[in-house]
């Protein structure tokens, strides 16, 4: 299985769902699950913790609700390649964090674990054979994920489970690939 985390800043391009069937297309036959990133729904829910005070606990799990919006939109933009027959799915990241709750090194519940590292917990838990991260920035070969997290490349979580991940992981900027 090969995880690819759609990421949300790429949801304002209308060149999105062409180029991610495109790509999708290059990673045949394999099984592919798909992680949707939050993007402008997920900062619905941040500006609403801010006006609201939620917390990080309750805005953890309304973030996760939220998520299924972009999920039905990554469903919505991929359905005539998932219709050709191919083995890939959209994941219900509230569905996988409410069954992460009964792991013992489950996800924190914090803004400092965004869909980064939702995938790569995803590719761990399934023992994925990779972790592709679509994204609209470029991460240097080599680049430390500390390093990668300081920049605000990934979460601040994401190299606490890249540790523990068998797989090889691949940042594209798909932002070029949309132009």
């Amino acid at each position: 299985m090969i995880v690819v985390k759609v990421g949300g800043s790429l949801f304002d391009s209308p060149a999105l769902g062409p180029a991610l069937r495109a790509y999708l297309e290059t990673l045949a036959p394999a099984e592919v699950l798909l992680v949707p990133g939050g993007g402008p729904v997920a900062d619905a829910v941040r500006e609403l913790d801010r006006a609201h005070a939620l917390g990080e606990e309750a805005a953890h799990w309304l973030a996760l609700r939220s998520l299924g919006v972009t999920a039905q939109l990554l469903r919505t933009l991929t359905l005539a390649f998932a219709d050709s027959g191919s083995r890939l799915t959209v994941l219900d990241c509230f569905e996988f964090a409410k069954e992460d709750e009964q792991r013992e090194d489950k996800l924190p519940h914090t803004w400092a674990v965004t869909t980064d590292s939702i995938a790569a917990r995803v590719a761990f838990v399934h023992r994925a054979e990779r972790l592709v991260l679509l994204k609209s920035v470029d991460i240097p070969p080599g680049t430390p994920w500390e390093e990668a997290a300081a920049f605000g490349w990934v979460d601040a979580h994401f190299p606490r489970i890249a540790a523990l991940l068998a797989c090889p992981i691949e940042v594209v900027n798909f932002r070029l690939r949309l132009t």
